[in-house]
């Protein structure tokens, strides 16, 4: 029973990418090269002609800064063996095996009427009876293979074929390269492998009005050095290998290139993928971009009929997991080749590598230096260039899976098997144990970090601007505490409240510029806003008393004052002293109590401590000296006691709380080698 083709629903089952455009142009190449092979002169006088030909009206599209017309087709000029009467069954056969061990899968004229309207083919070739023999023929979607005629033709030349691809797609040409170089760039690295064989080159020229471009200039333009070749074995299959030195200069990018069938048909990138593959590497010639093409019978077998991707899995398990080849195998295997291949190269990247991690952990991120010995320095490497963001971002991914896998031990360690041998136990635990420090200094690490941070924030922020002003108080009090929030709405890591006093970081209510009369510890109903307002309540000590039943509790009042503001006066709203001290004085008389709501007795009696941040200001040092403060030793703050309001006083420069928050973080800057 014979089964019949419908090419219109061939060609519609048939894919190819929008950003494939060019490759049925490529594979017509392909199959001169082949028809130069038959007819024994693809290396002696073979020659291959790709034309390209354009719209009379200019393009307003753009390739490397030129304007070009439009394609609107291309013509494939060979000298090879002609569409004879085998070639030409072949033609007429979808499927044919014809050339299947060449890898042809009998589709590639499919990919034509994909990206064009129609293909026209005038050929010629040698008959033993008749000479040469002369053949015209059309092919479209619409009426398949049209013969124009097919004679003998006693005063031509030949062999030769000229295939005309007229009618280029819309949605193809626009993803297409324009310019001849590019076309041409492409068309290499498609057939590169015809190059990089041991034998001569071969003799392939893109025309493009008066520009002609040779590909083996082009090639001698790519090539770094001469090809490196080498076999492996992955699962049964052999692998053939060629490493490959492309100049610097080229666009290309360090990658594996998988092929089949001579030809190119998949890249993976692998930079980053061997430690020190980034960038460009040198060697004593200069720098070079490396490619590693692999080809295989096991990679002719697998490609998909279109040959733009392999039916190859990512990664196999199971009862296959022996006999079949993933993509996981082939990169595992010819990765370490090339690792192998490029070792002597990479050691000045990895130096750099190295260098730039350090740097970036000593000086921007130690919490990462304790669990530093944890990661694989030999797998684990990155672009000196990256950015710090970039950099953290993959150390906090190293840092993860470490602290990932200390979560397994951990479990294991808790419920060991109860055949463990005890020294084995033993001894995986002490492991855990040390690789748990390390994650707590890591902890640590990070904190002192951001102490750091925050101070350098502050050294910015109390400085003079560009304009000569100085930044609006308001900043300062989002550093210390974000405004307008209360202990319950933030967690402790974002404040930083030690910038005044470590003890303000042990409260059991705190509250940002909130109006008095929205705090849960007073029912005091004015709506002033203290900037900053924490009420400490410590358990009584045993066997202090046995009369007290309620905890002793204290009040803090911070007031927060731009840098360098000089307009300090009597009166609560010009005097940030007497400020502070009334709404000491309001809270109380609200009746102080718990955030619960229960009354704290003798909540007038309730010890106050006043903070006030600003400047030493001529007008603030004249309030200081009217309360009767007293200079510490340094002149860059005051302090005192107001026994009226039951409060201890500290007026602190701006000046003074940086020197004072460096000095008690000093000897954590020093261990983490942190510039204090």
């Amino acid at each position: 029973m014979s089964l019949h083709t419908n090419l219109t629903g061939r060609l519609r089952n048939t894919n190819l990418r929008k950003s494939h455009g060019l490759f049925p142009v490529f594979e017509a190449v392909v199959n001169s090269l082949q028809a130069l092979e038959e007819n024994n002169n693809l290396l002696t006088g073979g020659t291959v002609t790709l034309k390209i030909l354009r719209s009379q009206q200019a393009s307003s599209e753009l390739d490397d800064s030129e304007h070009c017309s439009e394609i609107v087709s291309f013509e494939v000029h060979d000298n090879g063996i002609g569409f004879n009467e085998e070639n030409m069954a072949s033609f007429e056969t979808l499927d044919s095996d014809h050339k299947i061990g060449k890898g042809c899968r009998g589709v590639g004229r499919l990919l034509w009427l994909k990206a064009f309207d129609r293909a026209d083919v005038t050929s010629a070739f040698k008959s033993d009876s008749s000479g040469i023999i002369k053949r015209q023929f059309s092919f479209t979607a619409a009426q398949g293979i049209k013969t124009q005629n097919h004679e003998p033709d006693p005063n031509g030349e030949g062999p030769f074929s000229i295939l005309t691809l007229s009618g280029f797609d819309k949605k193809y040409r626009d993803a297409c390269p324009k310019t001849a170089t590019s076309i041409a760039n492409a068309l290499l690295e498609h057939c590169l492998w015809y190059f990089v064989r041991e034998y001569s080159v071969p003799r392939i020229t893109i025309k493009d009005g008066t520009e002609t471009i040779a590909l083996e200039n082009l090639f001698d333009q790519y090539m770094h050095s001469k090809a490196s070749k080498e076999s492996i074995d992955i699962k049964g299959y052999a692998f053939r290998l060629t490493h490959i030195k492309f100049h610097a200069s080229t666009k290309k990018k360090h990658s594996l290139a998988l092929c089949a069938a001579n030809r190119l048909v998949q890249e993976i990138p692998i930079s980053h993928q061997i430690p020190g593959l980034f960038g460009k590497i040198s060697d004593e010639a200069g720098e070079f971009i490396y490619t590693c093409y692999i080809s295989s019978d096991y990679l002719d077998g697998h490609v998909r009929p279109e040959r733009t991707a392999f039916d190859i899995a990512d990664d196999i398990g199971g009862i296959l997991e022996d006999v079949e080849v993933s993509f996981k195998d082939m990169q595992r295997h010819v990765l370490a080749r090339s690792k192998q291949y490029l070792n002597n190269y990479l050691s000045e990247n990895l130096k750099a590598c190295r260098e730039r991690i350090n740097q970036f952990v000593s000086e921007k991120a130690p919490r990462y230096r304790p669990v530093m010995h944890l990661i694989n320095q030999q797998e684990f490497s990155v672009d000196p260039r990256m950015s710090d963001k970039e950099l953290d971002t993959l150390l906090h991914k190293q840092y993860s899976d470490i602290e990932r896998q200390l979560l397994v031990e951990g479990h294991e360690i808790i419920n060991p098997a109860i055949e463990s041998d005890m020294g084995l136990y033993q001894k995986k635990l002490k492991a855990y144990l040390k690789k748990a420090e390390d994650f707590k200094k890591s902890d640590l690490a990070s904190y002192v970090s951001h102490r750091r941070v925050i101070l350098g924030l502050l050294e910015k922020y109390i400085g003079q601007m560009d304009n000569g002003k100085y930044v609006h108080e308001e900043l300062i009090h989002q550093l210390i505490m974000p405004m307008r929030k209360t202990s319950e709405e933030v967690s402790t890591d974002a404040c930083n409240l030690w910038l005044i006093d470590e003890r303000l970081a042990f409260h059991d209510f705190l509250a940002s510029d909130k109006s008095l009369r929205s705090m849960p510890i007073t029912d005091d109903s004015s709506t002033k806003e203290p900037d900053l307002c924490a009420l400490n309540i410590n358990d009584n000590p045993i066997l202090v008393s046995e009369k007290k039943s309620m905890p002793l509790a204290s009040l803090t009042v911070v007031e927060i004052k731009r840098p360098m503001r000089n307009d300090a006066s009597e009166g609560e709203d010009k005097n940030p002293i007497e400020q502070a001290l009334g709404y000491l004085k309001r809270i109380r008389e609200g009746e102080v109590k718990t955030t619960s709501g229960r009354p704290i007795r003798n909540s007038l009696e309730i010890p106050g401590y006043v903070y006030v941040i600003s400047d030493l200001t001529p007008t603030m040092v004249e309030r200081c000296e009217l309360a009767s403060l007293t200079e510490i030793y340094d002149g860059m703050g005051f302090f005192g006691y107001n026994k009226p309001r039951n409060a201890y006083i500290e007026v602190i420069s701006y000046d003074r709380l940086l020197q004072s928050a460096k000095e008690r973080n000093r000897a954590f800057f020093d261990q983490l080698g942190l510039p204090a």
